[in-house]
């Protein structure tokens, strides 16, 4: 990263037992100037059970795009956010995270120059899914103008019957990593799994979205977005789809190149840039 700086390990809110637990956010910056920056506030994949909030995924951290940073000398400050994962909480108790992360960074708006009424959120698969939850259920304090979801689950009662012939795990299956989020079997549980769906809150009034999935991939099938695409389009919203042909989950694709991921990342970084206003 070029002149900005980074602060790692912030504490934004606690959880748990008595507010015991920590959660902790990396914060970067970039060179002061004196006019307000948009914000990005990511939220990381895993499957809601396992990752860190430096990471897009093994896959996607091995090609070398430093996607944080490429926001930040786009202008950006970026806010990379933890979250409970399910072995811990279940839903919605990362919901819950995720939005004190939005409304920490909307009260330290003044400190770190960030315009408050241009802050956005931004997540891959497990991360996708809450960036889109906090988008359409979000109230005054923790709401953004804009949210960007790579591969997101969308609606956890379709995802099982909208998989690829050559899925690696289907959300049926016993112990898959929605029932864990849930904490319960997900045929059993259509409510729980409504309840956990960001198409569920669709209506008037939903930010500006941008989806981008692969269409090869075998962890969460494309139709996660097409669904959520089509829903926010009927409640009058202002969304853009982009599949891209052949990629799986992480932006893998068969040639190992990184052009699914360059792909993702300029249109991503494109769309903040169209809904901040910057060049």
């Amino acid at each position: 990263m070029t002149e900005g700086r980074v602060l790692r390990g912030v504490e934004f809110a606690r959880a748990g037992n008595h507010g015991s637990r920590p959660l902790l956010l990396d914060l970067y910056l970039p060179a002061a100037q004196e006019t307000l920056r948009p914000a990005v506030v990511h939220f990381h994949g895993g499957g809601w059970r396992m990752g860190e909030r430096s990471s897009l995924g093994p896959v996607c951290d091995g090609f070398g795009l430093t996607p944080f940073e490429v926001l930040t000398e786009a202008g950006f400050v970026v806010a990379s956010a933890d979250y409970r994962l399910s072995s811990e909480a279940h839903f919605p108790a990362q919901l819950d995270d995720a939005q004190a992360a939005v409304e920490w960074l909307r009260s330290h708006a003044a400190e770190y120059g960030v315009d408050p009424a241009k802050i956005y959120a931004w997540g891959d698969s497990a991360g996708g899914h809450l960036a889109s939850l906090v988008g359409l259920t979000g109230e005054h304090r923790s709401s953004v103008a804009a949210v960007a979801a790579w591969y997101p689950p969308t609606d956890l009662n379709s995802m099982a019957e909208q998989a690829l012939p050559n899925a690696v795990s289907r959300s049926s299956d016993p112990g898959s990593r929605e029932e864990l989020l849930i904490g319960a079997p997900l045929a059993g549980n259509p409510d729980k799994a409504a309840a956990a769906s960001p198409i569920t809150y669709v209506g008037g009034g939903a930010p500006p979205f941008l989806l981008v999935h692969g269409t090869a991939d075998r962890f969460v099938p494309a139709a996660q977005s097409e669904s959520l695409a089509a829903q926010l389009r009927d409640s009058g919203a202002d969304v853009e789809l982009l599949l891209i042909e052949g990629a799986d989950h992480m932006w893998s694709l068969p040639d190992g190149s990184s052009a699914a991921a360059e792909k993702a990342l300029a249109a991503t970084v494109s769309f903040f840039q169209h809904q901040s206003g910057l060049p």
